[in-house]
């Protein structure tokens, strides 16, 4: 049988995405990895998605076994594709936490258990999931809120745009030109049945907005763009001025790590408005929900 992999947030219809934030809550997480092993890659340094990743799994019963990537050297010492093969024989699931996303589309493709993108250049859904998580917990119901998106669209925005689109949040977007979602990615949304409006003023993205959302400015293996960045998002930080434009009981999201007085005002990120420290929790219950509902579609 064909694995079930989890690349980027619609490989799940939404009706299964509610059943994958169901499960994060779950009083009594089922043992269902018990006696089984995790596979764990890191490409890139981590340190909410490793803590969360192996506590997911220990609370599902398993064992995770994490590897940095100078340990395994794929495409040096092996292919993605023999790598994936390897790892399949030992573990009940393998994550990857990559630069290229074509490397876990690669590791997918010769994969016999399902694989779990733990972050790539184009997508990072296990923080979407987080993300509608702690969004669910605080606002119940999730169609018709609205969010907004202040900075570069970037692999964190792709998939929590998507994730906002399959459970009814509607998406406005303010990007510096040239910092936009592309075409293909507004069709990819379009086809999960959302829409995201983009703009280049963040006071227009975030008036009456429910959340408020962005992400640092140059993400690891881009430090050479760091300047350039720094000039084309002036204006972009998220302050106290541009919150009071949102809506009266509007919420902050941050992925972390956040650069206070860069992206994010300390006084916002810290502030009462923002669930950055619960939303950061729920990386670990999130993860631990996708994993059940993987694992436990093998006897579906």
């Amino acid at each position: 049988m064909t694995p079930r992999h989890f690349l980027e947030v619609d490989d799940l219809t939404p009706t299964e995405l509610v059943e994958v934030l169901d499960l994060a809550e779950a009083a009594e997480p089922p043992r269902i990895l018990s006696g089984k092993g995790a596979g764990l890659l890191f490409e890139k340094p981590s340190a909410r998605t490793r803590n969360a990743v192996e506590m997911a799994v220990v609370q599902l019963g398993g064992h995770p076994v994490s590897m940095r990537g100078p340990e395994v050297g794929i495409d040096q010492r092996e292919s993605a594709e023999d790598l994936a093969r390897v790892l399949s024989g030992f573990h009940a699931v393998i994550g990857a936490r990559v630069f290229a996303h074509r490397t876990v589309v690669r590791m997918a493709g010769a994969a016999r258990v399902p694989v779990v993108n733990l972050l790539s250049d184009a997508a990072h859904p296990t923080q979407a999931l987080a993300d509608v998580l702690t969004l669910r917990q605080r606002f119940g119901t999730l169609s018709g809120r609205r969010l907004a998106w202040v900075g570069d669209a970037n692999n964190v925005f792709c998939s929590l745009s998507l994730a906002a689109a399959m459970t009814g949040i509607h998406v406005h977007a303010a990007c510096p030109a040239g910092f936009a979602p592309g075409a293909e990615h507004l069709a990819r949304v379009a086809a999960a049945g959302g829409e995201v409006v983009v703009t280049e003023r963040p006071e227009d993205a975030v008036e009456g907005a429910d959340v408020v959302s962005t992400d640092v400015w140059t993400s690891m293996g881009q430090e050479d763009e760091a300047e350039r960045r720094r000039r084309a998002f002036a204006g972009f930080m998220v302050d106290r001025a541009l919150m009071a434009r949102a809506g009266r009981d509007a919420v902050f999201l941050h992925c972390l790590p956040a650069h206070r007085g860069e992206e994010v005002a300390a006084d916002v990120v810290d502030g009462s408005q923002s669930l950055v420290w619960v939303q950061s929790e729920n990386r670990l219950h999130a993860t631990r929900g996708l994993l059940a509902f993987l694992a436990l579609g093998d006897q579906r």
